[in-house]
């Protein structure tokens, strides 16, 4: 059983890949904080410190849609090894600032700025490669493997990159995230797959693309029924947990205690991954929908009895039960959207999916002075259910296999030695 799913770590192409998320997760985790204890160095303003994060938020959204152009029009490795490389390269110049003495905050705006476009046209290419490193039977697994390393990375770069801080200052910890970003490209670089399948056509302009990838998006109604969903669904968890959650902290359980809270269900998401490793079903996505009713509990129990004891098991569940979405996901998607506008695909999820959580961040604050705390997550843990609901309705949801039907480039045979997932790997169907 544990052998067999490992069996995705036996293809170089994708142990690469998923070396080189791990290693650029690690420093991730690290820039924000380092990040932020730089300008509040600087100027000890928030308000600056707003202007040089919405920089970067900014510039991520405005160019993911590009990002998926231009990902399913090259080489997606190529276009995560000059994302890489490119990255570090702000990154290091954003440490060279903060290390001499030399920052500004227009100079770290700009940086911030560039990083964030770096960072949207790396998402789709990083995200539709996997297919491509893996033959279609044990994409999940792989699913689950960079899943759990993602997790994994988190965890151990915001502990490692809090010490650092501490202990060197915020400069280092963003040259760390710079050298994170050369060492992922570095393993992108070895990462060899041929390119998928595309129909032979003439080079069009990038709005004819950005239509057609609208196209493949908007005709399959499990996919842009389940970002709706989650359009409602991240609005609420993510404000109800990153802005109501610590004011109601500091009024009961604690700032440390939160912490702890937080990172509980950072552990439940390791764990989650974990466990999809195992989970065979014949309806993945149908399963991966129901469980995000696991994030109910914690957002009730935030609201009606926020006491340290209650809080650890529901924060842990929900992260757990995320997680099986997650992986779900990801592996409905790249098994059923063809290969050659995979990217795009991603690019309009992950906008939905961004333009949901400022909204929600944004409007909580006035919901929860005029309806009070309690009244507004309990709001939240409706509007939730509501979104699962929903998709769960949606018919192509609950009816949406396992079988691929994306025509894509990918390892056919497997190393010598690997042994055979669906004789390793007993199946369950629900």
């Amino acid at each position: 059983m544990i052998r067999a799913s490992l069996v995705p770590l036996q293809y170089p192409a994708f142990r690469n890949l998923a070396g080189g998320r791990l290693v650029s997760v690690l420093g991730n985790a690290i820039a924000p904080t380092a990040l932020a204890f730089a300008v509040l160095d600087l100027t000890g303003s928030i308000g600056d410190l707003g202007l040089v994060v919405g920089a970067r938020s900014l510039a991520n959204l405005v160019f993911l849609l590009f990002g998926g152009v231009l990902a399913d029009r090259l080489h997606r490795q190529i276009v995560m090894v000059a994302s890489s490389a490119s990255a570090a390269a702000t990154q290091g110049a954003v440490a060279c600032l903060v290390l001499t003495h030399h920052s500004t905050i227009p100079l770290l705006v700009g940086l911030s700025a560039v990083n964030g476009m770096v960072s949207a046209i790396a998402l789709p290419a990083t995200q539709a490669l996997t297919p491509q490193t893996v033959p279609a039977e044990i994409l999940q697994t792989a699913n689950a493997i960079n899943r759990f390393g993602v997790n994994l990375g988190t965890i151990g770069g915001a502990s490692a990159g809090g010490l650092l801080i501490a202990a060197l200052g915020p400069g280092w910890g963003i040259a760390l995230d710079a050298l994170s970003f050369a060492l992922s490209g570095l393993a992108f670089s070895r990462v060899r797959v041929p390119e998928p399948t595309r129909v032979a056509a003439p080079r069009r302009g990038t709005l004819t693309e950005l239509r057609e990838g609208w196209t493949e998006f908007a005709s399959r109604t499990w996919v842009w029924a389940v970002v709706v969903g989650f359009m409602v669904l991240n609005a609420a968890e993510t404000s109800s947990l990153n802005v109501l959650g610590p004011a109601i902290a500091d009024q009961t359980i604690g700032r440390r205690e939160w912490g702890l809270v937080l990172a509980t269900q950072t552990a439940g998401l390791a764990l989650g991954a974990l466990v999809t490793l195992w989970v065979r079903v014949r309806r993945l996505l149908l399963l991966g929908v129901a469980c995000m009713l696991g994030v109910v509990p914690l957002l009730v129990v935030l609201a009606a009895a926020p006491r340290f004891t209650i809080l650890l098991p529901a924060a842990f569940i929900a992260g757990l039960a995320t997680e099986q979405f997650s992986v779900a996901w990801e592996t409905s998607i790249q098994r059923n959207i063809p290969a050659d506008r995979l990217a795009r695909v991603y690019s309009y999820d992950a906008l939905g999916s961004f333009l949901a959580i400022p909204l929600g961040q944004l409007a909580i604050g006035p919901v929860a002075l005029a309806a009070g705390n309690e009244a507004t997550l309990l709001l939240a843990a409706g509007l939730t259910t509501i979104a699962v609901l929903g998709m769960l309705l949606t018919r192509d949801v609950r009816r949406l296999g396992t079988q691929e039907t994306n025509q894509r480039a990918a390892p056919t045979s497997a190393p010598a030695g690997t042994p055979s997932p669906d004789a390793a790997v007993p199946d369950a169907t629900a």
